[in-house]
Order: structure tokens, then C-alpha cells, then sequence
């Protein structure tokens, strides 16, 4: 909810861009009552903006003549990095921060000067940034509400989780340190206290969450970026070394920054080193690029992909085998 602060605040803004506006609407505006409103205007008399009345049906409440509450100093550039800023808060955060961020938008927009606030309308326009989750940002909110409570609060939780090794959901206690958005997944980093040490969570792999009542200490020496991107280099990682063909080489080559080394080859082929998290992730990389990857490398991914191949051949023959013989048996 607005505190009293952003309230006066909105109130200046209200009636320097708008003189002579009558109380009621005022008051709707700011979700106040008119006792309220009045208490207000005695708050702005005392801050040197007094409140003046004139009455008659085109009367109302205006700011005392000649006040302007000072421009909000930012340059062009620095309006659209705030601009951009805000903007993002929702595609990260889903519903947990999007009306304060609608509410610092609008906010901004009646600070800025003409010319920055052009800017920023601009920026809203033209520089997008969406599609951020690889999970439903929607389904996780819940969760993500519960941890940032807990992490502001410093209450251990309760949940229930389901690892990639083990699919089936069990049950850990977590004091939770920090929220991590990474290659459009929500980590959630603490002390897990199953495994007696400091672990990370995908946030969509927690089906239920609780917050147990039990506080924690944060350790004053904890720096959760030094400490994710540790973990995240320590966590194991499958090199697959992969050629493209000579007419796929240019999906390798627009695409550099998934791959740690690229090579390319006398014959127009590429050769690339991708890491990847786990066999069953690079053979699914490997499989989407259909005939025109091969692996060269580790022996284990070459057999997956092979076996992956061979099953799903299998399975498409039985299908047609099956749809066949159904029409022979119509005839």
C-alpha cells in the first residue's frame, strides 16, 4: 500500500498538472477519505506547498501560485534506463511486482520534464524485452512470493522438491539466502539443512512450499552472486564436441554463444564444444537438429543419440504399419 509520503507526493503531482480539482476526486484518486485529503493539505502547508481553495463551480483545490515542484533531474538516457528498468519488472516477476512497477511508471512519467519523458515513451514503445521463462512464470508465483517473503524475513521453509536425478518429490528444509533468475530459470539459493550445506533449487521443480516460523541468520561473509556463479560452474557439465554439416554451418555460427569453441572446417563444416548439463539435455540438442549434426564426442552421447534414433524410427514404423493396415482392413 502507498505511505503517507508517496501520497503527498502524488498530491503535488495531482494539482500541478491539474489545478482546481474538487476534493472528491482528489481524495478517489488517492484512496483517501476527505478527512484525510485535509490532513494532507495541512502536511504540504507545512513543507512550504500550500493548498489554496477557490470556490464557485469552476473552483477547487490548487497548488499556492507559482509553485513547481523541481524537475525530476535525469538525462534523456538516464529517463530511458529507468524506463527500461521498471519495464522489466514485471516480465521477471510476474504479478508479484507488477503494479508497483505500473505505479513507479506512472510516477515517472509525471516527474520527467517534456523532453525525458518523450524519451521514456519511446523506450516503451521501440525497446521490448519478453519471453524470459523457459517455465510458466504464472505457476511459479505462488512459490516465488512465499521464498521472497521468507528471504526478507528470514524464515525457513518447508518443500517438497523434485530433482532431475530424482523426479520423485521429497522433503527438504531450506533457509532460503537469495532468488536467482539464469538462463530463464528461478533458482532459490540457501542452507539446505538434508545435505548440511549451502545448495540451489529451480523454483519449478517445488511443488508445495511452507514457511515454518523458524528464523535464521544470513552469514554476514555470504555474497550470493560470487556464491551462485561458483555453484553453477561446480554443477556437473557434459563437453559434447558436435559437427554441423557444410549447409547447417551457418546455424552453428549465429549461434556462437552457446557453444565454447567453434571451429570451422576446410570442407565449409563446423565443429563446436557445448557443455551441457546432462547427456539426456545434449542429446535432445543434438536430436533437434536432425541429420545435419553429428557428435564426434564423449562415446556415451553418440550411443544415446544413436538409441534415441532407433526408438523413435521403430515407433514411427509401428504407426504406419499399424495405420496401413487399417485402411487395408476398410478396403
Amino acid at each position: 500500500m502507498p505511505n503517507t509520503a508517496t501520497r503527498l507526493i502524488t498530491l503535488i503531482m495531482l494539482l500541478q498538472r491539474h489545478p482546481n480539482q474538487k476534493a472528491a476526486d482528489l481524495a478517489r484518486e488517492l484512496g483517501v477519505s476527505i478527512r484525510t485529503l485535509h490532513r494532507y493539505f495541512g502536511m504540504l502547508d507545512e513543507m512550504g506547498a500550500p493548498v489554496y481553495a477557490e470556490r464557485g463551480p469552476y473552483g477547487g483545490f490548487s497548488l499556492m501560485r507559482g509553485y513547481k515542484m523541481p524537475p525530476l533531474a535525469l538525462t534523456p538516457e538516464e529517463a530511458v534506463a529507468v524506463t527500461l528498468g521498471t519495464s522489466l519488472v514485471p516480465e521477471m516477476w510476474g504479478d508479484l511486482y507488477r503494479e508497483a512497477a505500473a505505479g513507479a511508471l506512472a510516477k515517472l512519467d509525471r516527474l520527467l520534464p517534456e523532453e525525458q519523458r518523450g524519451e521514456a515513451a519511446w523506450a516503451r514503445r521501440s525497446l521490448l524485452a519478453f519471453g524470459l521463462h523457459r517455465a510458466d512464470l504464472e505457476a511459479q508465483t505462488a512459490a516465488l512470493e512465499k521464498i521472497r517473503r521468507a528471504i526478507r524475513e528470514q524464515q525457513t521453509v518447508e518443500m517438497t522438491y523434485a530433482s532431475a536425478s530424482h523426479p520423485e518429490p521429497g522433503t527438504r528444509r531450506l533457509d532460503p539466502y537469495a532468488l536467482a533468475l539464469r538462463w530463464g530459470w528461478w533458482y532459490v539459493a540457501g542452507f539446505c539443512h538434508t545435505r548440511r550445506e549451502l545448495r540451489t533449487f529451480r523454483v519449478d521443480r517445488i511443488h508445495s512450499l511452507t514457511l515454518l516460523g523458524d528464523t535464521f541468520q544470513i552469514p554476514a561473509d555470504f555474497d550470493a552472486r560470487e556464491f551462485l556463479a561458483r555453484d553453477f560452474q561446480g554443477q556437473p557439465q557434459v563437453m559434447a564436441k558436435l559437427r554441423f554439416a557444410p549447409e547447417a554451418a551457418h546455424i552453428a555460427c549465429v549461434n556462437r554463444s552457446y557453444y565454447e569453441a567453434l571451429e570451422e572446417q576446410p570442407d565449409g563444416s563446423v565443429v563446436v564444444t557445448m557443455p551441457a548439463p546432462d547427456l539426456n539435455w545434449a542429446a535432445s540438442s543434438v536430436l533437434a537438429h536432425g541429420p545435419t549434426v553429428t557428435v564426434l564426442d564423449p562415446p556415451e552421447l553418440r550411443r544415446m543419440v544413436r538409441a534415441w534414433s532407433q526408438a523413435i524410427f521403430a515407433q514411427y514404423v509401428e504407426q504406419e504399419g499399424g495405420l496401413m493396415k487399417g485402411k487395408n482392413e476398410k478396403l
